[in-house]
């Protein structure tokens, strides 16, 4: 039968008579560990008898909570020993994970572990998962441990193997000590442990224990402090080493990042993900999407990939952070981290219509890369054209691959009511001229030889209720247009053959490469068709006018591109860079994408050298000074305005146009040089 322990004698066992301070806290000593006392407690809490764990057993505080959660969370009291992955490739795998934890220890272990032999205790490394990943100390300690798996690949969380010195410390967060009977698994209470939390210097989060392990007859009050000051030493190893790599990884970065400008946003990630340093990230982060995904304090930190490349980086980033340029931080052959440049002024110079954007808006305003002032421009044109209701029509211009279809779907995004709203395109110069009106406006069984048996709706009647894009449409031909016309102005389409009108609500939006007033004057496009459709019109600016553009598309695709295909991203050599600055790009943003697209499949190696570079980029040919810019040049100067003309002329003779090397030769900025080729009268596109 079991004896009733009154309310008196428990506040005695409770309470010790004597205490000592051990790392900030009251340790009781060893005469104060009554055994009998704790086994009756802890056959009480398994017989049921209190009737639930809300009971005060006499026993420490620390211990009665801990037994609380082992008995809530069914933990086999009559457990023997923990559970053990002693697998080689399980092992290897706690090794390499634990790689920096282990170093850190690596020195304090050596320390201890020599003075250990032959006392009977083990001093154990457990990593935040409470696995064990090093052991050292007194052999027949060490032998002994086997039995309960307290050794390499063995699990001492609470929640698997009951009160411990490892997983109780694990769970408080403190230093701890579990002696013989406090243990809650009968296998276990022939040992006393005592832990203390090893804790990241980067965060504050709890990476792994210290423990040390032995028989009862080792059990001192100190060995809590021992611990504890074990643990201290491997966090300072730990931020030394942080510290150390945090300034290599800076120094890799600076030594390769010629094109970072100091007025960019840097975010540096080690290898875990976590920002050991961060520029410019606030104001340019301000006002965008990117705000909830930036860093809000030092617990925040990347999902860094498995696969050590780049371009898994890439692809793991949220979508906020994907307008980044990534560069690789290698260390010792191995990539140690990775750089994300956020290029200056892209998001926090955007701006939008007063009215709050939609997010299907923001997604598309961010698939068009680039910071000019020109594109943002048009940009904000066509933020403010897809928020109103009362333009039906627009006019988008631009030279060929300069992405006049982007705008197109970025004008239908804030168009969109339902996210079924159609988007449907055509292009006009990929239809013959007998099947123009069939494709615009559809058509009736019979209406024309090889016409449909069922019928045709037109492209007006499949994008009702959205956009239609029609692209090139200075191809229309003129005795189409006079219909077109008819459709925009009446909101009501005829299929051919058919007598019936079937109304509309479509948003037209028309692209085209050619200069339609040029059209309307040589007849070949009908000036109130021109004037309906050009409401709004929005110019695309080509890529030669848009500064430094060129830098964000080149990492943009060079970063989409390795993702699709599986490879390692490009790097390009000062020469292949300046060659690419240079260039004119005729065929545009389609052009460049194009040059990385076979790069990556040409290229030998990683390193993109100005040899790789197509002939035209590489070597191009030296424009010839035009006539009227020869004789301006050799004028004399008369006056500080002339000055100052023949100045400009000259830069741009010089950067072969290139107006952003321009300014920067002339010291001036771009919005700058503008105002000095209008005053001038210097066409932008002389060379």
């Amino acid at each position: 039968m079991t004896k009733e322990i009154g309310q008196d004698e428990i506040q005695v066992a409770a309470r010790p008579s004597r205490s000592r301070p051990v790392a900030g806290k009251m340790v009781p000593a060893s005469a104060d560990y009554d055994e009998r006392i704790t086994m009756r407690a802890w056959e009480t809490l398994l017989s049921g008898e209190t009737g639930d764990t809300s009971h005060r057993f006499p026993v420490r505080s620390l211990i009665h909570d801990s037994w609380s959660r082992c008995a809530i969370g069914g933990i086999n009291a009559q457990q023997g020993e923990a559970p053990i992955n002693s697998g080689k490739d399980e092992i290897e795998y706690l090794t390499r994970a634990n790689n920096d934890l282990l170093a850190a220890a690596r020195r304090s272990f050596a320390t201890i572990g020599r003075l250990l032999d032959g006392t009977g205790a083990m001093l154990v490394l457990a990593d935040g998962e409470g696995m064990l990943i090093d052991a050292i100390g007194d052999k027949k300690t060490i032998h002994d441990g086997m039995d309960i798996h307290l050794a390499i690949g063995g699990k001492w969380t609470e929640d698997v193997v009951g009160t411990n010195g490892i997983g109780t410390a694990l769970w408080t967060g403190e230093p701890v000590f579990v002696h013989a009977a406090e243990h809650f698994c009968a296998g276990i209470k022939s040992w006393t442990c005592a832990g203390s939390p090893i804790r990241d210097p980067y965060d504050g989060t709890i990476i792994g224990v210290v423990d040390l392990s032995g028989h009862p007859d080792i059990f001192r009050p100190h060995n809590t402090a021992l611990v504890t000051a074990a643990a201290r030493e491997i966090e300072k190893a730990l931020a030394d080493h942080q510290n150390a790599e945090r300034t290599r990884l800076l120094e890799v970065f600076i030594a390769s990042a010629p094109h970072y400008r100091r007025t960019d946003g840097l975010m540096i990630v080690d290898r875990r993900g976590r920002p050991i340093y961060c520029n410019n990230l606030p104001d340019y982060a301000a006002g965008n999407p990117l705000d909830d995904q930036l860093p809000q304090g030092r617990g925040w930190r990347l999902q860094f990939p498995e696969a050590d490349t780049v371009a898994a980086l890439a692809n793991a980033l949220p979508q906020g952070l994907q307008a980044c340029n990534i560069s690789p931080l290698n260390l010792d052959g191995d990539l140690r981290g990775a750089a994300l440049v956020f290029p200056s002024g892209r998001v926090a110079r955007r701006t939008y219509p007063s009215r709050p954007a939609t997010p299907h808006l923001a997604e598309a305003a961010a698939e068009i890369v680039g910071d000019s002032e020109a594109l943002l421009a048009a940009i904000d044109v066509a933020c403010r054209v897809a928020q109103s209701k009362e333009v039906t029509s627009v006019l988008i211009e631009g030279e060929t691959g300069v992405g006049k279809e982007l705008f197109a779907r970025l004008v239908h995004a804030g168009s969109r009511r339902a996210p079924s709203d159609p988007f449907v395109a055509l292009n006009c110069g990929a239809i013959t001229r007998e099947l123009f009106g069939s494709e615009l406006f559809g058509h009736v069984a019979g209406a024309f030889t090889g016409a449909s048996r069922e019928g045709k709706p037109g492209v007006f009647e499949l994008a009702n209720g959205g956009v239609l894009s029609l692209d090139e449409i200075g191809e229309m031909p003129l005795e189409i247009q006079p219909f077109l016309l008819r459709v925009l102005e009446e909101r009501v389409v005829h299929r051919l053959g058919d007598s019936r009108g079937r109304p509309v609500d479509v948003r037209l939006i028309a692209s085209t490469n050619r200069d339609l007033k040029q059209e309307v004057a040589a007849g070949r496009f009908r000036r109130d068709l021109y004037y309906r459709i050009g409401t709004v019109s929005i110019h695309v600016p080509p890529l030669r006018e848009r500064g430094d553009d060129w830098q964000l598309l080149l990492e943009h695709f060079n970063r989409k591109i390795a993702g699709r295909i599986g490879g390692t991203l490009l790097e390009f050599s000062d020469p292949a860079l300046e060659a690419l600055q240079a260039y004119q790009w005729p065929g545009n943003v389609r052009e460049l994408r194009n040059l990385v697209e076979r790069l990556h499949v040409l290229s030998h190696g990683n390193m993109v050298e100005a040899t790789d570079l197509p002939e035209e980029i590489a070597s191009p040919a030296k424009p010839e000074m035009p006539a009227k810019i020869a004789e301006s040049t050799a004028a004399p100067i008369i006056s500080f305005e002339d000055a100052e003309r023949q100045a400009v002329l000259c830069a741009l003779t010089a950067e072969g146009g290139n107006l952003s090397r321009v300014a920067q030769r002339l010291g001036i900025s771009r919005p700058t040089l503008y105002r000095k080729l209008d005053q001038f009268g210097i066409r932008r596109g002389f060379v």
